[in-house]
């Protein structure tokens, strides 16, 4: 199993259908967990893609609408019933606070979990308490507030070993240039960046409920995955706007614009029974690597270039 992969829980919009659940995404990035927009029947989905409580770290709520928060509820009671031993950052629009606390007491239950919450007013590097990765939200464009999510790993260095073996070198020397960036050798110093590359960090963006506007763009520029709403067809552009949505050929545009990598597809109107369209839509603008999600979906984060 990849460690840097996207487990799709739910696929639905509003309404969802016998084929599509209610939103629902587990991030996998190596020992983190972190879950977007659980709506209603998220613990069940967990349970039939193989998704644990111990499993999340982390959870990310885009807005309060019901699909993309519903499931909140019983999420959470979950993590307790699980009795999961690691805190679990919850990130949510501030102007929202009172439905968090609503989801998370909704019911009488037994809390053992530890749930830190992170209400956002504005756009920004979130706390991110031990992540491999920074987490920083941006403002969309919906009826309610509003925020997407981007991940990124910081840049690093890969050793070459051709380059060791052209020096002569194995065994400690090699921790130290790691740690300390360079290393005395026979006399003379050889640093990391004689024997190593430069490896790109990973980078990861989660854009749901938003019309077109600047922040989908920044977002986006770059990643290596973008999973974006494709909520209607291009044919209904007009409900697009009005509503609050992005269509699948706008969605193609900004991968194209963006220069992104994997391109993922979701959060469909109940009115379209195929989503045939949808990837003929998103092609027409972008030539990379596109997935129309369906439930219960692993997708592997790319590989590094």
């Amino acid at each position: 199993m990849s460690q840097r992969e996207l487990v799709i829980l739910g696929t639905a919009s509003q309404v969802p259908t016998k084929q599509r659940n209610h939103n629902g995404y587990l991030l996998r990035w190596d020992g983190e967990g972190m879950l977007f927009d659980p709506g209603e029947g998220t613990q069940r989905q967990m349970i039939h893609a193989g998704v644990s409580a111990t499993d999340i770290t982390r959870i990310g709520i885009t807005h309060f609408h019901g699909d993309h928060s519903l499931g909140l509820a019983g999420v959470v009671q979950r993590i307790s019933l699980d009795r999961v031993p690691h805190p679990v950052d919850v990130y949510f629009p501030a102007s929202g606070e009172q439905y968090y606390h609503r989801l998370c007491n909704s019911t009488a239950y037994h809390q053992t979990a530890e749930l830190r919450p992170h209400p956002i007013s504005a756009e920004g590097e979130l706390p991110a308490p031990g992540a491999p990765f920074t987490v920083r939200t941006v403002p969309l464009s919906h009826p309610v507030e509003a925020f997407g999510y981007r991940l990124d790993e910081s840049d690093g260095r890969r050793i070459i070993p051709e380059r060791l073996r052209e020096l002569g070198l194995s065994g400690p020397v090699v921790g130290r240039l790691q740690r300390d960036g360079e290393a005395e050798v026979d006399g003379r110093v050889v640093t990391l960046d004689e024997v190593s590359e430069l490896r790109r960090g990973q980078s990861f963006a989660f854009v749901m409920d938003t019309r077109l506007c600047d922040g989908v763009h920044e977002l986006a520029a770059g990643v290596d995955m973008l999973v974006i709403e494709a909520t209607f067809l291009d044919a209904d552009t007009h409900l697009a706007t009005e509503f609050g949505h992005l269509t699948a050929g706008e969605a193609g545009e900004v991968a194209a614009r963006a220069g992104v990598r994997t391109l993922v597809l979701t959060h469909f109107s109940q009115r379209y029974r195929t989503l045939d369209d949808h990837m003929s839509e998103a092609r027409e603008h972008f030539s990379g690597e596109i997935v129309v999600a369906h439930d219960l979906m692993r997708i592997p984060v790319p590989p590094r270039h």
